[in-house]
């Protein structure tokens, strides 16, 4: 895996994870920041934004993966409390993606993978 080392000021860490299938598994958390991910494969994975703490948590932006474009998660300003962007798999694997601190218009990550 290649690692970017950022400085928090909007680029690009490449980051892969081992998603252990059957439950949302955060990749990523935020508290009182802002960020962004570009999630591509596996195919069929689902992804969302989880704000807040137990049942007084609500989702946002749930996406399904399709294998051919690039899929992006972002936290703003609102996430003044805790926020996670989560993974669901159907079968345990790994996912690449690529994580970027503070604000970010793109809409494609800065490095292809």
């Amino acid at each position: 895996m290649r690692m970017i080392t950022p400085e928090n000021n909007g680029e690009a860490m490449l980051r892969m994870k081992r998603i252990v299938s059957g439950a949302w598994r955060t990749v990523e958390f935020f508290w009182n920041a802002q960020g962004a991910a570009f999630f591509r494969l596996p195919a069929g994975a689902q992804i969302k934004v989880r704000y807040g703490l137990g049942w007084f948590g609500f989702d946002r932006q749930k996406q399904t993966l399709i294998g051919t474009d690039y899929r992006k998660l972002s936290v703003g300003l609102g996430s003044l409390g805790y926020a996670r962007m989560q993974v669901w798999v159907s079968q345990t694997t790994d996912v690449l993606y690529a994580v970027y601190g503070g604000g970010l218009a793109s809409t494609t990550p800065d490095i292809p993978f």
